[in-house]
């Protein structure tokens, strides 16, 4: 058996604020916020006994890092570490969580090997998308603190990906995760909804029978829903309620087949929650395995051998980072008068190491290109 990575379980978990907000200022002996943390309680003590070595976090952005200047419908994050956002109330009280960057940038790479168009993005703080289930399912980090990938989905501005395009993906996510060469326990979380709508004249609308009918075929026959379009997830479980196409992500990553461990809703308000685990009982043989590898590999492999050439990769960007934030922000006036009277100070703004310095000041073009400055940040 080939060294990979492997899908343990798939979470779905409701995102919406008011999840945030009881794990903040309220009790579990609440009546009426109590049963939020109930819901809650079997996913923490799933993570808590299955210990995954990482999460890949599928979840909407609430225009709060990801504005309509450039709007992406798929982007995964590839940093090392991941904030709470300041959503206008100050940032909640939950420490940064790790990232698996190297994980990430192979999932990134298998994904567009698999024609599926990827964003990625560094240095955006997350929003209640990611952390208000996280909190919850961790206690902020004290139950569980594996590392975490975001991906972020774009469904706020339509057109956004169709039910099918997001249960594909899933598929195209397992093959990501599964060919990661290194031994590696995974669980998918998906996030959002369930039935809910926020704005216009029909806000307040729940439809807590669709959303158990919704569980039922994600379980058993999530496929049927790959039919469905966004106005009939509309009409059916709220406009908002429509980014339960995330959860089809999630289910795509697991076998055909799974074993529910643990399914509640719960209905307190604007939104209708729900928690679910199910276990994945598929492991790709080796040859399924290789032949993902090979196709990841593929678009670059000889590249190396043509003379003075340096693609720019997901692994260049990620170690030249600094550097090229450096050189991007000589764009500005400011940045550039200071560079001309006091460069060392702007070096050290950036976290520029001895090396990019030398470069730098040598004036060493070839050099600068071998440690991952990108040509564009040069010639401007």
């Amino acid at each position: 058996m080939a060294v990979m990575a492997r899908i343990v379980a798939g979470i779905g978990a409701s995102h919406s604020p008011q999840v945030g907000f009881a794990k903040d200022t309220q009790s579990p002996d609440s009546t009426v916020w109590g049963p939020i943390f109930a819901m809650f309680e079997p996913v923490a003590q799933w993570l808590d006994d299955v210990d995954p070595d990482v999460i890949v976090h599928i979840y909407n952005d609430h225009i709060t890092s990801f504005f309509f200047d450039h709007y992406s419908p798929f982007v995964l994050g590839v940093d090392d570490q991941y904030v709470v956002a300041d959503e206008g109330g100050g940032p909640r009280d939950h420490p940064p969580v790790k990232g698996h960057a190297a994980l990430a940038r192979h999932i990134g790479a298998s994904l567009m090997a698999d024609e599926f168009d990827i964003s990625f993005f560094r240095n955006k703080p997350i929003d209640h998308g990611m952390f208000s289930p996280l909190s919850m399912m961790t206690d902020r980090g004290t139950r569980w603190s594996g590392a975490v990938i975001p991906l972020q989905v774009g469904v706020l501005q339509f057109p956004i990906p169709t039910a099918r395009r997001c249960y594909d993906l899933g598929r195209g996510l397992a093959r990501a995760i599964e060919s990661y060469d290194e031994d590696l326990s995974v669980a998918v979380v998906a996030t959002g909804g369930l039935s809910h709508q926020v704005h216009g004249e029909r806000a307040g609308f729940n439809n807590p029978e669709w959303d158990d009918r919704f569980l039922d075929l994600l379980e058993s026959q999530p496929e049927s829903l790959t039919a469905l379009t966004h106005a009939e997830y509309a009409e059916l479980g709220g406009a908002e309620g429509t980014e339960v196409i995330m959860w089809l992500i999630m289910r795509g990553a697991l076998s055909s087949n799974v074993r529910v461990l643990h399914r509640a809703t719960y209905h307190p308000s604007m939104t209708n929650l729900a928690t679910v685990i199910y276990e994945n009982e598929h492991t790709p043989g080796d040859e399924e395995v290789a032949a993902q590898r090979q196709l990841v590999d593929a678009q670059l492999a000889g590249i190396e051998e043509l003379p003075g050439t340096y693609p720019f990769t997901l692994e260049t960007a990620a170690r030249a980072y600094q550097l090229n934030a450096f050189l991007h922000d000589l764009t500005k006036p400011p940045v550039r008068e200071r560079f001309l009277t006091d460069a060392a100070s702007v070096y050290d703004e950036f976290g520029l190491s001895t090396e990019d310095r030398r470069l730098l000041e040598a004036r060493d073009w070839i050099g600068l290109i071998r440690a991952g400055a990108i040509f564009f940040g040069l010639e401007k």
